[in-house]
């Protein structure tokens, strides 16, 4: 599945509007209900799809990797997204989903692939709100005659990764981020729907010595930064010495970043509040669209040294 540039940027544009696109497939029987159910990943995260090339078998490699297949003169690990799942297979997967996520590309090997569905991320539900599973970041109400209310779960694949591929989980201290000196008082408004990924930044916000608020959602950031605003309203004093930066995802339920930055750009009481995007998702279009929405720095996922570095320019431009 080679984009062009034009499904990038109609897929950019989408993002603009709190609205997205999820690939749907399959990964065989749940073990509890047998069902098929349906699963979900935004497309921006989706290189290429294919036919399940020749896998080589890697002696001790965990469970859950099938094998490394050479794609394109890059070896890729193919992870078996049925098992991480507890998901049973009647036959062997027979689709390879390439994905770029974090810096990293590999391959997920799937039962057969559904369709491209185009959502509002209000649609999109946090899954922490309503289970326990840690591999599924949120839950897909899919409306329509074909799907009729039927949810999707939407991965986490930071999460999976991170189980999967635990070599690639970073170090984070106070020797790789340095110190973020803020106003007292103020703090760091951090938005992740990844219980992984805010894991890891809250250890990188500790490194650097500064206080912070974490969110689920955008909409969870939105709600914290109006509670401020009154707050700060009835104090008489500006918001910006309650919050100092945002720190946002691009995929979240309920509002995306986009949007998030959006509102926060719109808003006299707000834009002088310096906004970072740090996303997996990653690309020129991307980039470019960040600047579009107001945002005043963008990060990819994860590298500390490099999400503190950013930080502390964005802030330093901002009171410039």
């Amino acid at each position: 599945m080679k984009n062009s540039q034009h499904d990038v940027d109609q897929r950019t544009q989408l993002a603009g509007n709190n609205m997205f696109e999820l690939l749907l497939f399959r990964l065989g029987e749940a073990a509890q209900t047998k069902q098929r159910e349906l699963y979900g990943i935004n497309v921006f995260k989706v290189r290429e799809i294919l036919a399940m090339p020749r896998l080589t078998v890697i002696a001790g490699a965990a469970p859950e990797i099938l094998g490394v297949a050479e794609i394109r003169g890059e070896i890729l690990p193919v992870i078996d997204l049925a098992r991480v799942t507890n998901n049973s297979l009647a036959t062997e997967p027979k689709i390879l989903l390439v994905t770029e996520f974090a810096r990293t590309t590999q391959g997920f090997a799937v039962e057969e692939v559904e369709e491209i569905v185009r959502l509002e991320w209000n649609q999109v539900l946090s899954a922490e709100s309503h289970s326990s599973a840690k591999t599924v970041t949120s839950l897909a109400r899919l409306d329509g005659e074909v799907y009729g209310g039927q949810l999707a779960q939407v991965l986490d694949v930071e999460q999976i990764l991170r189980d999967v591929l635990p070599g690639n989980t970073p170090e984070i201290d106070e020797e790789t981020t340095g110190r973020l000196v803020l106003k007292p008082g103020s703090k760091i408004l951090a938005a992740d729907d990844s219980g992984v990924a805010r894991s890891l930044i809250e250890q990188s916000l500790v490194s650097m010595g500064v206080s912070f608020v974490m969110a689920k959602t955008g909409l969870e950031a939105w709600n914290i930064m109006e509670a401020a605003q009154k707050k700060a309203e009835a104090e008489g004093t500006p918001v910006t010495d309650a919050i100092a930066l945002v720190l946002t995802d691009l995929e979240m339920p309920e509002m995306d970043g986009f949007t998030l930055t959006k509102r926060i750009k719109a808003e006299a009481a707000f834009n002088h509040i310096p906004v970072v995007i740090h996303s997996s998702l990653s690309g020129s279009a991307n980039e470019e669209h960040v600047r579009k929405v107001g945002a005043d720095a963008y990060v990819s996922k994860f590298v500390a040294a490099e999400l503190a570095a950013v930080m502390r320019q964005a802030m330093k431009r901002m009171a410039a």
